[in-house]
C-alpha cells in the first residue's frame, strides 16, 4: 500500500448504501486513494420525500443502523492509513444528493458501486447511476460489484483515443502500483480496416504505455475482430480488473456510456470499472441534450 502524504488536496467521493456494497466499494477505492495520496470522505444518503421536510427526514427516517455503517466504514478506511471523514446528506433523492455533495470540493473524485443488474427501458446502469454520471460535474468511476475483487494480479485495459480512455489508464496505474499488479493494454481494430489502423494503433497502445509511471509489468496488444466488445469481454476473462473509459459520444448524443463500454460492463468476467473523465460542457448545454 503506498503510504498517504500530508501534501495532498485530493478527495475521494465514496458514497455508500449498504455493508456488501461498501465492502466491495472501498477495496478498489482505498488501493484508489492511497496511490493518490488523497482522503476518502464517504456519504450517506438519506432520501426524504416531498411530505417531509429536510430536517425532519434526519429526525423520523435517519437510524442507528445507517449511522452505524458509516463508522464501521470509516473504520476499515482508516486501518489502511488513509484519511477519511462522514457525512450524512439529506436529499429528495439519491442522484441529487450524490450530486451535491461532490459540489463540495475542489476537482473531486466520485467512486459509485453499481451492481449490474439487467437493463430496463430507458435505463443504461441504474436510474440513479445515470444521473449522477449525467450531473456530476468531476471525474466519475463505476465499479461493478457483483463480484468480490480478491487478489488483484492482472489489469486489462482496453484502449482507445479521447480523456475517458486516459483516465481509465490512469485508474489502472494507481490500482497496478498499489496490487503490484501487471497491466494489459488492449487495442481492437476492424479486421476489414486492419491494414490501415494498425499504425495509428501501435503508436496509440505506444503513448499510452508510456504514460503509466511505475507500474511492473506493462503489455501491449493489437488485436483484429468485427466485434469489439466481444473480444474486450473474452480478454477480461484471464484479467482479475478491467478498467474502461466510456464510449465517446457521450452526452450530446444521448449515450451515456456507448454501446461498447455499456456491453462490456455488463458481461465482461471479473471487477470491472468504468471511468468517466469529466466534460467541461455547461450544465445548461448539457441538460438541452440529456
Amino acid at each position: 500500500m503506498v503510504p498517504w502524504s500530508t501534501d495532498s488536496t485530493e478527495t475521494v467521493v465514496v458514497p455508500i448504501a449498504n455493508t456488501e456494497t461498501a465492502t466491495r466499494q472501498l477495496e478498489t477505492a482505498v488501493e484508489f486513494a492511497a496511490d493518490r495520496s488523497a482522503r476518502i470522505v464517504l456519504v450517506y444518503i438519506c432520501q426524504v420525500p416531498p411530505q417531509l421536510s429536510l430536517q425532519d427526514g434526519r429526525r423520523y427516517l435517519l437510524t442507528d443502523d445507517d449511522e452505524e455503517l458509516l463508522a464501521d466504514a470509516a473504520a476499515s478506511v482508516e486501518t489502511q492509513g488513509i484519511p477519511v471523514e462522514t457525512r450524512i446528506r439529506l436529499a429528495r433523492g439519491v442522484a441529487r444528493g450524490i450530486v451535491g455533495a461532490v459540489e463540495d470540493y475542489a476537482n473531486p473524485t466520485l467512486f459509485l458501486g453499481w451492481r449490474g443488474r439487467p437493463p430496463r427501458q430507458n435505463v443504461i446502469l441504474g436510474s440513479y447511476v445515470d444521473r449522477v454520471l449525467r450531473d456530476a460535474e468531476c471525474d466519475v468511476l463505476v465499479k461493478r460489484i457483483k463480484t468480490p475483487t480478491g487478489d488483484v494480479d492482472d489489469i486489462l485495459v482496453p484502449v482507445s483515443t479521447g480523456p475517458h480512455a486516459a483516465f481509465a489508464a490512469e485508474t489502472a496505474a494507481s490500482l497496478a502500483r498499489a496490487n503490484d499488479a501487471s497491466v494489459t493494454l488492449l487495442h481492437v481494430v476492424d479486421a476489414d480496416d486492419a491494414d490501415i489502423a494498425k499504425t495509428d494503433a501501435r503508436a496509440l497502445l505506444a503513448e499510452m504505455a508510456a504514460s503509466l509511471e511505475d507500474v511492473p509489468s506493462v503489455d501491449r496488444q493489437l488485436v483484429e475482430a468485427a466485434d469489439v466488445a466481444g473480444t474486450i469481454t473474452d480478454w477480461s476473462a484471464t484479467h482479475d480488473v478491467t478498467v474502461l473509459g466510456v464510449s465517446r459520444g457521450g452526452l450530446l448524443q444521448r449515450r451515456l456510456l456507448g454501446s461498447i463500454s455499456r456491453a462490456v460492463g455488463r458481461h465482461a468476467a471479473g471487477t470491472v470499472i468504468l471511468a468517466k473523465r469529466h466534460d467541461p460542457v455547461p450544465s445548461r448545454l448539457k441538460r438541452l441534450f440529456s
